[in-house]
């Protein structure tokens, strides 16, 4: 018998996904690949990655209101094609979900770093391991202590770091002094090929999208909740990629190239407007969003273990809930451990 508390809110089942997506890291780190091989198209490139993920979502939104399960995929494959397909449904998503927060985990060094750099300072390595420690133990007590602590603490930070990036941008922007842009709303000469390439790579932006689905049963109205968290935040979050996207280019004034070959694409473009100070927020705003989303990737994940747990696919002790906290603590722990 499952001892979950089932209270989670829309926006807080909501926030687990954006958390996961960590929208924050794409303009900040991640465009620089699709930029580079959409150029200017690369806004198309992101507008029909977000149509087919919202697809996506649409198909995944009917298994989890048929099977409202912590399990998500394990169990809706599972079900469908037979517990060994299940079974490695669930460890390839476990997978995934772990080695997303193991590479949150190694960037948050590079994070901080890059913003104390703008103060001078520049830590040593026992100092980045030292603050990456304390990193993933903040994260390990907040997935332990509560999910609706985790969610809404996901939630927030997301918010935060989000705003901050379409604060100073529209500033950006502000200092272009239009937000038409004929070079990129000329389809017929964007390059269509490269738009096409990059569009594999823009999907990865969407990564954990789904990942809501792992807290059915802890959600107050799951077969409501749950497709609106998984279809919502691919839209949302699809959405603020193309036009982040596109005003970066606008602000690059159409070098999407030098997006391209940057490895800080977001300071950069604020470099070119002669806005210096910017580049510690940006790098303030990805630390917070790499916070949240290593602590929505331990949630997915753990959730995860406890279904398999429950089906003995792993040792029982996974399927285990606290009598006090109601997380599948023991799960937490042996994810936090291998992140």
């Amino acid at each position: 018998m499952d001892n979950f508390k089932a209270g989670l809110s829309l926006p807080e089942t909501i926030g687990q996904s954006i958390a996961n997506i960590a929208p924050t890291l794409t303009p900040a780190l991640n465009i620089s690949v699709v930029a580079g091989l959409a150029g200017v198209g690369s806004w198309l490139s992101y507008l029909i990655a977000t149509v087919g993920c919202v697809f996506v979502g649409l198909s995944i939104s009917s298994l989890a209101k048929r099977h409202p399960e912590a399990g998500s995929y394990f169990v809706y494959i599972g079900r469908s094609f037979g517990p060994v397909a299940g079974a490695m449904a669930g460890w390839t998503m476990i997978l995934a979900y772990l080695a997303t927060a193991m590479a949150v985990v190694f960037g948050f060094p590079l994070f901080l770093n890059n913003l104390l750099g703008v103060f001078s300072i520049t830590l040593s390595l026992p100092e980045q391991i030292g603050f990456s420690l304390v990193f993933i133990c903040l994260v390990t007590y907040a997935a332990y202590s509560d999910i609706q602590l985790s969610s809404r603490l996901a939630l927030i930070l997301e918010s935060i770091s989000i705003g901050i990036i379409v604060i100073i941008t529209a500033m950006v922007v502000g200092k272009h002094g239009t937000i038409i842009d004929p070079v990129q709303l000329n389809i017929s000469k964007l390059p269509l090929g490269g738009v096409m390439s990059a569009m594999a790579f823009a999907v990865f932006s969407f990564v954990g999208f789904e990942s809501s689905a792992t807290l059915a049963k802890e959600s107050g109205n799951p077969q409501r909740n749950i497709p609106l968290a998984v279809v919502g935040s691919a839209a949302v979050a699809g959405l603020f990629f193309t036009v982040i996207t596109y005003f970066m280019v606008l602000g690059m004034n159409d070098h999407a190239d030098v997006i391209g070959n940057s490895s800080s694409p977001f300071a950069d473009m604020t470099n070119a407007a002669k806005m210096p100070w910017a580049a510690g927020v940006v790098y303030f705003s990805a630390i917070i969003s790499a916070f949240a989303c290593c602590l929505a990737c331990i949630n997915a994940g753990s959730r995860m273990m406890y279904s398999m747990g429950r089906y003995q696919f792993l040792h029982g002790s996974m399927g285990l809930v606290h009598k006090t906290h109601k997380t599948p603590h023991m799960a937490v722990f042996l994810c936090a451990a291998i992140t």
